[in-house]
C-alpha cells in the first residue's frame, strides 16, 4: 500500500483525482445489517499506551508532523439518486444529547469552530504515519471518538486495526492543545470489517485519559539478541515492527559477529575490531584482544587511492582502515597506509532501532476537556448540516484548496446517494467542496449551534466526489445514521475510561 492511498472517482467514465467516491444509480437494497457491534483492542495495556504516546510525542513530534493524509482507492461513475431505501426511511429519528444541550443564542456572523473536532494519528499497513479527521462524542466515560471506519480498520490490505491510533483535539499546525490521547478499544459494524460494506464505513474508539509531554524525551538505541540467519532477524524485526506495545522505531537488520575460540578465523570490521579493543591504536602493535588480530600494515597504499582528505577513514565496506602520515621529505606530501583486521568469531544477525522515551502528565477525560458531541440516528434527509474536517490534497485539476493544517467547515443539505464501489447503497451526500485527502471521518453535525459549539454527529465522510465532471469536487459522501449506527455507539459508550499515568 503506497502512503497516501486514494479514493478517485470518475465521472461519465472520467477519472478524477483523490479521495473520490462516487454517486451511482441505487440498486435493489440489500437487507441491511442486524447492528452487530464488532469491538477489538487497540492498546491493550497502560504500559502499550504509554508506549504509543511516546512514538508520537518523541523526536519533537516527527512522527505527527511528517504524518500524511490517508485515504483508499476507487473508481466508479457517479450520479445522485432521489430517494433513500424505504427500510431507512420508515423509521423515528432520534438524538443523543451532546454535553452543550442548552438552550443560547449567538449574534455572531462567523462560524465558531467546535473544540470537539481533530485529527487521529495511526501507522497504516505501509508502516508509515499517516491522519484522518475525527471528532469527540459525548458518552457515560467521556472517553468516546467517532471518524470513518477505514481511519481504524484495514479492510484493503489485511483486515486489521491501525497500529499506535491516537486522537488529538483542536490539532492546528502541530500543535496539541488539549493532549495526546491513546485508543483503548475499537467499535465497528460487523458488515464493515467483515465485507467492506460501505453503508457502515464509521467506527467509534474510546480512549484512554489524555497525556502531555513533562520533558523533551530521549531517543536510546535498541539491539535485539544476535541471531544465527538473516531470516531470523528479518522475522524478528517484522514481529517488533507489529508489537503494539514498543515505541521502538527506525527498524533495521545488521551483520554482526560474535567471538568463539570454536569458531573459524574471519575477517571483521573495523567497528567490531575497535570494540573488542577498546582504547587501542588500531595503527599500531598491540597487543589485541583475545581471539583477534591485525593484519599486516600496508605500506604501499598510492595517493590516488586514498580517498579522503582527513588523516584516516574506513573503507565503504567497513572492513579497511586508511591512514596516512606527514613527511618530512620526499616526493610526496604523505606516506600512505591500509590494514585489515580478522577474529574468531561465528557471523550473525542483530535488530537494530531507536527507542523512545518520554515523561508524561495526565490530563483528564476527552469528554471534560473539550466536551462532546450529540448523536443522531434516522434523520430525514435534507437537513442543514456543517461540516468540519482537514481536507487536503489537490482538486482533479491540479488546484491546492486546502493544506490539511487547520480545521475547515462546510455548509450545505444532505441528500441520498450511493457508491456501488464501496458496497454503499444506503449513502447521504453534501454539497462540499472539500478535497479528499484528509476529508476522511470529517463531522457532520446536524442542528450546530455556533454558542454553544456542539450539534449532533449524523455522518462522516468516507469519500468525496465530481459529480458534474469540471475537476473539481464538489460533493462528499456519508453513510446514513441510523439504528445500526445507534446500537454501535451504545456499545461503544459503555466503555470505562482509564489512566495511563
Amino acid at each position: 500500500m503506497e502512503s497516501t492511498l486514494k479514493r478517485t472517482l470518475a465521472f461519465g467514465g472520467v477519472a478524477v483525482g483523490l479521495l473520490a467516491t462516487a454517486l451511482v444509480a441505487s440498486p435493489a437494497h440489500a437487507d441491511r445489517g442486524h447492528g452487530k457491534p464488532k469491538s477489538k483492542p487497540l492498546a491493550e495495556t497502560n504500559f502499550a499506551a504509554k508506549q504509543v504516546a511516546a512514538f508520537w510525542f518523541g523526536e519533537k513530534m516527527a512522527n505527527l508532523v511528517n504524518a500524511t493524509p490517508y485515504s483508499s482507492e476507487t473508481k466508479v461513475a457517479a450520479k445522485h439518486v432521489s430517494t433513500m431505501p424505504k427500510e431507512i426511511t420508515d423509521t423515528k429519528p432520534g438524538v443523543v444529547s451532546s454535553s452543550g444541550d442548552k438552550k443560547t443564542t449567538s449574534t455572531s456572523k462567523n462560524v465558531n469552530l467546535p473544540r470537539t473536532t481533530g485529527k487521529v494519528f495511526f501507522i497504516g499497513t505501509d508502516n508509515k504515519p499517516h491522519w484522518c479527521t475525527a471528532t469527540a462524542l459525548q458518552s457515560l466515560h467521556k472517553n468516546l471518538v467517532a471518524t470513518a471506519g477505514h481511519c481504524v480498520y484495514d479492510t484493503v490490505k489485511d483486515k486489521d486495526l491501525m497500529d499506535k491510533w491516537v486522537f488529538v483535539p483542536g490539532y492546528y499546525n502541530g500543535k496539541t492543545p488539549y493532549g495526546i490521547y491513546v485508543g483503548k478499544m475499537a467499535f465497528t459494524h460487523f458488515d464493515y470489517t467483515t465485507y467492506g460494506d460501505g453503508d457502515f464505513d464509521y467506527a467509534f474508539v474510546a480512549v484512554y485519559n489524555g497525556v502531555t509531554p513533562t520533558d523533551a524525551g530521549a531517543s536510546g538505541k535498541y539491539e535485539s539478541q544476535v541471531y544465527k540467519s538473516k531470516w531470523d532477524a528479518e522475522r524478528a524485526k517484522a514481529k517488533l515492527a507489529a508489537d503494539k506495545t514498543t515505541a521502538i522505531s527506525k527498524l533495521g537488520v545488521v551483520e554482526v559477529n560474535t567471538l568463539s575460540s570454536r569458531a573459524p578465523e574471519v575477517p571483521v570490521t573495523v567497528a567490531e575490531f575497535q570494540a573488542w579493543n577498546k582504547g587501542k591504536d588500531l595503527t599500531g602493535n598491540g597487543p589485541w584482544a583475545p581471539l583477534t588480530s591485525a593484519g599486516a600494515i600496508n605500506d604501499r597504499v598510492q595517493p590516488n587511492e586514498y580517498r579522503s582528505d582527513k588523516d584516516s577513514y574506513v573503507s565503504r565496506d567497513g572492513k579497511t582502515l586508511f591512514w596516512r602520515v606527514k613527511q618530512q621529505s620526499g616526493s610526496h606530501e604523505y606516506k600512505y597506509f591500509s590494514r585489515t583486521f580478522k577474529a574468531k568469531a561465528f557471523k550473525g544477525y542483530k535488530v537494530v532501532g531507536a527507542k523512545l522515551t518520554i515523561g508524561l502528565k495526565d490530563v483528564g477525560k476527552l469528554g471534560d476537556n473539550v466536551g462532546g458531541q450529540g448523536l443522531a440516528y434516522n434523520q430525514k434527509v435534507g437537513q442543514p448540516t456543517f461540516v468540519f474536517g482537514y481536507p487536503s490534497g489537490s482538486h482533479p485539476d491540479g488546484n491546492y484548496a486546502f493544506s490539511g493544517k487547520t480545521l475547515k467547515y462546510s455548509y450545505g443539505k444532505t441528500f441520498p446517494a450511493t457508491a456501488s464501489a464501496l458496497k454503499g447503497e444506503a449513502l447521504q451526500g453534501i454539497k462540499s467542496s472539500f478535497t479528499g485527502e484528509g476529508a476522511s471521518g470529517s463531522a457532520w453535525l446536524y442542528k450546530y449551534n455556533n454558542a454553544t459549539r456542539f450539534g449532533y454527529l449524523n455522518g462522516v465522510t468516507i469519500g468525496v466526489s465530481d459529480t458534474d465532471g469540471n475537476n473539481r469536487y464538489d460533493t462528499s459522501v456519508s453513510p446514513y445514521f441510523d439504528g445500526e449506527t445507534l446500537a454501535v455507539y451504545k456499545t461503544a459508550a459503555a466503555t470505562p475510561s482509564a489512566n495511563i499515568v
